[in-house]
């Protein structure tokens, strides 16, 4: 405790702000940079702090093509995050670095070099896939989901797979299937290095993230339990593994990955097991379902703490999708990269199967983002609990019938709310998006939120499934960008904007107009700066 304590303090210690300054000098790469808008970010070190950066226009084209470990040379400047959200404290992030100018960059160091080559063998090796999949291909190797379209993010999101995307034990004990050859050619205190190796490696191409962190760690204990000839429990590990990592790093515990990460791996080795043994049917049928149900349990707390629901329709799509996604990974670290290494017509041939198999999960989570079978939130959660409760604790064959018959119920409730509820006339998102129904006609402003996936959420989660008027009150290049992929998810109809704006194909209206949309009607109070409309 006194440890944790002392720890703790140093870590918080390491956030304290800057001076807002100019800055000249060399800094690294600890992550890879994402395109976020017109601009790119990604997290650097410099002179032993952490920086959120950020890069527009020529930096931002020179910083997209490096990689996490690269060093570059830049000015700009620097500045403290205010208030600093948890998220940021999680990776050691208080102070942010606007990036003016990048002079020059170089390679980090061998493992980092090596890690990257094999990320970009295995990304060039799947270039005959579409921009989907194979955004989709990286995410589900090594975690890389930076180039996903905002639809596919949210399609995921709707079906409770984006823990596929996040590189976890699974993943890990794949790799370390496929290097058992090598390993086993080699005594105990042999197996051990090149255990403890391969999972370092793989934790370095997957860039450390939380999720990685707590299975690489299991996995060593597990080695090093083996290496010394102790029985260790999965429970035991898991606990080693995580007050191990929480010293190291203490704060992890703000990272909701992390959170996650440790949740889904408690709820398996507690329940899964059990609950496998009582379920009827096929093994490997009971197996799987059984797996499913303790990780979402496990979750659904946090889930709702922290997003507000768990989607009704992720027990279904993840016994569709998760049993494929495995062998897609598998494939792509091995013949993916010789796919890499050979490309051309043989590539397409190689990565025939993993086009499949991705467009499998892309259609489960397509359906599922479609169904509209709602979320569970805490009084559902309540009554899936005491339903499964007595469903296990029932001896006889009726009361266990009557008990799943009540937990089906506690799952139809919510499954059916967004098809039997009668929406509201006028609704404000949570995002700052306004929705106007009446009688099957739906009016969306857009406003402010930036976000694309949060938009495409925010509807979803609403229940709305056509827009016939959508209104760019700004006519901004993102409110263009958004429109895009609302037309991907649903049927649009007419979208007006303000004069001068950037959104093609956008009636331009002006102060005084109105619009008639089934039975509503949209009156134009103001257009300058932006869009002020009033709805009937």
């Amino acid at each position: 405790m006194l440890l944790s304590s002392s720890l703790g303090a140093k870590a918080w210690a390491g956030l304290d702000p800057v001076e807002p300054a100019a800055f000249d000098g060399e800094v690294a790469l600890v992550a890879d940079p994402v395109p976020v808008g017109a601009g790119m970010r990604v997290s650097v070190r410099a002179q032993g702090r952490r920086y959120e950066g950020w890069a527009y226009g020529s930096a931002a084209r020179r910083l997209s093509d490096r990689l996490a470990g690269d060093r570059i040379s830049v000015t700009g400047s620097v500045r403290p995050i205010q208030p600093l959200p948890d998220y940021q404290a999680a990776r050691h992030v208080a102070n942010r670095l606007s990036i003016d100018r990048i002079h020059s960059h170089k390679s980090g160091s061998l493992p980092y070099r090596l890690a990257n080559w094999l990320r970009r063998t295995i990304a060039s090796g799947a270039e005959s896939l579409d921009d989907d999949r194979h955004a989709l291909l990286t995410g589900l190797s090594y975690g890389d989901d930076r180039y996903q379209s905002p639809v596919v993010s949210d399609d995921f999101r709707a079906a409770g797979l984006t823990h596929l995307l996040a590189v976890s034990g699974q993943n890990v004990a794949f790799v370390l299937i496929l290097a058992r050859p090598l390993i086993e050619r080699f005594d105990y205190r042999g197996r051990w290095v090149l255990t403890l190796g391969v999972i370092g490696f793989f934790s370095l191409v997957t860039r450390f993230e939380p999720s990685v962190l707590r299975a690489t760690v299991m996995a060593a204990i597990a080695a090093t339990a083996t290496l010394l000839g102790r029985d260790a429990s999965s429970r035991r590990v898991l606990a080693l593994a995580v007050a191990l990592l929480v010293l190291i790093d203490p704060l992890l515990v703000y990272s909701v990955a992390f959170r996650l990460s440790v949740a889904a791996s408690a709820g398996i080795i507690a329940w899964a097991p059990r609950l496998a043994n009582r379920l009827s049917g096929p093994r490997i049928l009971a197996d799987a379902l059984a797996v499913t149900v303790s990780a979402q349990l496990a979750v659904a707390p946090l889930l709702i703490a922290t997003f507000g629901g768990v989607p009704v329709a992720s027990l279904p799509a993840n016994l569709l999708a998760a049993p494929v996604a495995g062998p897609i990974m598998m494939w792509s670290l091995s013949a993916g990269v010789v796919a890499g290494l050979v490309g051309g017509p043989l590539a397409h041939v190689i990565h025939w199967p993993t086009s499949v198999g991705i467009g499998w999960i892309q259609a489960v989570a397509g359906w599922a983002a479609s169904a509209r079978l709602g979320e569970l939130r805490t009084p559902h959660l309540l009554a899936v609990a005491v339903g499964a409760g007595c469903w296990w604790l029932a001896r006889r064959r009726l009361l266990r019938a009557v008990a799943a018959w009540g937990l089906a119920m506690a799952l139809l409730v919510p499954a059916v709310a967004l098809r039997i509820s009668d929406p509201p006339f006028h609704t404000v998102l949570d995002s700052g998006v306004e929705v106007w129904r009446e009688h099957g006609t739906t009016v969306v402003v857009l406003g402010s939120n930036r976000s694309t996936e949060r938009l495409l959420e925010d509807l979803r989660r609403a229940g709305v499934e056509a827009v016939d008027l959508a209104i760019a009150d700004r006519g901004t290049r993102a409110q263009r960008d958004q429109i895009l992929s609302l037309k991907e998810r649903m049927w649009v109809g007419t979208f007006i904007a303000p004069p001068g704006h950037r959104v093609g194909g956008a009636t331009t209206v002006q102060s005084g107009q109105r619009v008639l949309v089934g039975g509503l009607v949209v009156e134009v109070s103001s257009h300058d700066p932006r869009l002020v409309v009033v709805v009937w």
